[in-house]
């Protein structure tokens, strides 16, 4: 099969390498990392534990559709190495991000699970949720794997979603609650609290000359919170020194803007972070953007803002 390449490892305890004999694996996107994927690795990790196997997650970068119905892919939730560190945490022995391809899409089911599952991965063990897909066209689901892995004696489990407020937890429902802004709701749902990534670049220095220098982000890869002003925190790459900070997204209206920024205030930081990458984990909207009349009615709210920002960071241990 060497037309489809061979997975990225980001992340291995050394349990498991590429020539390990065998492992239990859990297939799919992860995106996100939530609740209901922690019922997934917890499964996994009680059945690699009870074989003696390095328990593995094997996912993907970029989402599958991207591929196949570019139009309709969602926004990613998580970075390949967001979403790494995050099932790290959760105690898998390794992290496989397959690169996604038209050779990798368009293989049959049975071709994904031999070739890949069995032949690459040599699983001895799968972990799945009820509503698992895989192969072109989506044709092989949870029944066909299961007929699969009877075949050759490979333990299949399979884990029913798990449920909040009678609603199943899902990537999809999370892009929903954080395109409308609920991002107190989506952190219930998630493993950590939601971030955005990017690198800080030059702005208008507008926030600079009313006492509220703020670091622009540019280049962030995941779905953006509705438009508004929120509570974070946000750590720059290499420092580790985490800072409350009040996020403003949306345009500039006050002065007359269109383009969409991203903007955080860290409460407190004096120093120059162009060119670092910002790491920025959203608590809670604050309010909505709007328009002010003056720039002292702007440099009054943006004072209330930094208040309650940095209250959210105290009240949730992190400022």
């Amino acid at each position: 099969m060497p037309s489809v390449p061979p997975p990225n490892v980001f992340f291995t305890t050394g349990r498991w390498t590429p020539d390990a004999p065998a492992c239990a694996v859990a297939v799919g996107n992860f995106d996100g990392v939530h609740v209901g994927h922690v019922a997934i690795v917890e499964r996994l990790r009680a059945a690699a534990g009870e074989r003696g196997l390095p328990a593995v997650v094997f996912t993907f970068d970029p989402h599958p559709v991207s591929i196949v119905r570019p139009e309709a892919a969602p926004a990613p939730l998580t970075t390949p190495r967001r979403r790494a560190d995050l099932l790290a945490a959760l105690g898998v022995d390794a992290v496989l991000v397959q690169p996604t391809d038209r050779q990798l899409v368009a293989l049959e089911a049975e071709d994904f699970y031999h070739d890949i599952l069995r032949g690459r991965l040599r699983a001895a063990a799968l972990v799945e949720g009820r509503d698992f897909h895989f192969g072109a066209r989506r044709r092989g689901d949870v029944a066909l794997l299961g007929r699969l892995c009877a075949a050759e004696g490979v333990l299949l489990e399979v884990i029913e979603p798990v449920l909040r407020d009678g609603e199943s937890v899902s990537s999809s429902r999370l892009r929903r609650l954080i395109g409308a802004g609920r991002i107190r709701e989506a952190n219930t749902l998630l493993t950590a609290a939601y971030r955005a990534t990017g690198t800080v670049i030059e702005g208008a220095r507008r926030g600079q000359t009313i006492g509220f220098p703020t670091a622009n982000l540019g280049g962030i890869a995941t779905l953006l919170p509705a438009a508004g002003v929120y509570a974070a925190h946000a750590v720059a790459e290499g420092d580790g020194t985490a800072w409350p900070a009040a996020v403003h997204i949306g345009p500039n209206i006050s002065f007359g803007e269109t383009a969409i920024s991203v903007e955080a205030h860290l409460i407190g930081y004096a120093g120059n972070l162009y060119g670092r990458t910002l790491h920025v984990d959203f608590l809670d909207r604050l309010r909505d953007t709007r328009r002010f009349a003056t720039v002292d009615e702007l440099r009054a709210q943006l004072s209330i803002d930094v208040e309650r920002a940095a209250e959210a960071c105290r009240s949730a241990g992190q400022g």
